[in-house]
């Protein structure tokens, strides 16, 4: 017995010798393989529809477009992940002086320590067509809209240091010392950016006004995101948990009944669902014309499938199309992994509470910052940068 325990135990640390000198990528890798053979028939409700509940998040990072320099590279080499979380890790260490003074030293409301880093996915983009793994071409018109719209943030930021240094924020732009003749200007259409004044509460972003970017969510460096389905006989209701609280809610309509007349818009849109075999497919469609998604509004259309593809994963893929803006429709797929009932059994409603407070701290000082330039105490505030965040954005390997 004693010499069965003692093979029992060199096996065991053989076993671990392998697995800690396995290099990161082939232990992720090792991961997924076992993932896949676990794969098994979806489990069934109570009431026998496919089973989606849970709370689900991508637990790996994958870039939403492809970078050019992958050209038709489908999939990272081993190699290619290991290299790119070497790089990427090394971000969360970019916490480091600029030329102390100058705005760029005080950009940036969070540090790295905020952000979070999963390991590189296996698929060089989400967007699985077209097959360069990019966003299709914008129309004509929409290409009028982004550049209508990018040269009046643009105006508003030419008298400040941001385009004095050529900033990569200031690309397309041009620095001029007086301030901008369009600074009391509305902007082209609603506004969902940042832009660089503070003279309403929507001349902030909708992030920080504690809304939301909305449908469809592909997670955010300030945490990823999860989402948790919930199912009832007849109703399907999904709970999302984004970013650094810009949460929210979704019910699924399930009855067949057709879509809201065209005058009511919503914030997610309207989500219109069926099951074709073990997927469920959702048709969305209503959109407000506050939200933005890469440029579509209003006439964006989603189709959504979610599969359950085993006991701890779902598959997630979006066709997204608007005419108005895209060429053509455009196609992503996520692969999500279920995460631990026991230890999610206390879930909390996601809420973002910053914006309730802080952005009326924002318009106050604006205000103030107004009144000392006229009485001779300050800069000119067009002269100052308060939209851009200059942390990390020449430094993501994955563009």
């Amino acid at each position: 017995m004693r010499n069965r325990l003692l093979k029992a135990v060199v096996a065991s640390l053989v076993i671990m010798s392998v697995i800690v000198f396995l290099n990161p990528t082939e232990v992720t890798v090792a991961n997924e393989a076992s993932t896949a053979s676990v794969k098994g028939p979806a489990p069934k409700t109570p009431w026998g529809e496919p089973d989606l509940q849970g709370i689900w998040t991508d637990e790996t990072d994958t870039p939403l477009q492809r970078s050019a320099k992958y050209a038709n590279q489908q999939f990272f080499t081993p190699a290619q992940r290991e290299e790119l979380d070497k790089e990427r890790s090394a971000l969360l260490g970019r916490d480091k002086r600029v030329e102390r003074g100058t705005e760029l030293d005080v950009a940036g409301a969070y540090s790295a320590v905020f952000m979070s880093m999963k390991r590189t996915g296996v698929r060089t983009s989400m967007i699985v067509d077209p097959a360069n793994g990019r966003i299709p071409p914008l129309t004509p018109e929409a290409q009028k809209i982004a550049a209508a719209d990018r040269e009046f943030r643009l105006a508003l930021l030419q008298a400040t240091e941001t385009c004095k240094t050529k900033s990569v924020a200031c690309n397309g732009g041009k620095y001029d010392p007086k301030p901008s003749p369009r600074r009391a200007d509305l902007p082209p259409r609603y506004n969902t950016g940042r832009m660089n004044r503070h003279d309403s509460p929507e001349d902030g972003a909708l992030a920080d006004r504690c809304l939301t970017g909305g449908l469809p969510e592909f997670g955010t460096a300030y945490g990823g995101s999860f989402r948790r389905i919930v199912q009832t006989p007849g109703g399907i209701a999904m709970f999302y948990d984004v970013g650094q609280g810009q949460g929210w809610q979704r019910n699924i309509v399930m009855n067949a009944s057709p879509h809201l007349p065209a005058s009511i818009r919503q914030w997610f849109g309207d989500s219109r669902g069926h099951w074709e075999g073990n997927t469920l497919v959702i048709d969305v469609t209503n959109f407000s014309p506050k939200t933005d998604v890469q440029g579509a509004r209003e006439n964006l259309h989603l189709i959504e499938r979610w599969t359950r593809t085993g006991p701890s994963t779902l598959e997630y893929v979006v066709t997204i199309e608007d005419p108005t803006v895209w060429t053509r429709p455009w196609t992503v797929k996520q692969e999500f992994t279920k995460q631990s009932d026991e230890q999610n059994r206390i879930y909390y409603e996601p809420r973002c509470v910053e914006g309730n407070y802080g952005f009326a701290g924002l318009m106050r000082a604006a205000r103030t910052e107004d009144l000392d330039f006229s009485q001779g105490k300050g800069p000119n505030p067009a002269t100052k940068d308060n939209a851009t965040d200059f942390v990390g954005v020449e430094q993501d390997p994955f563009q």
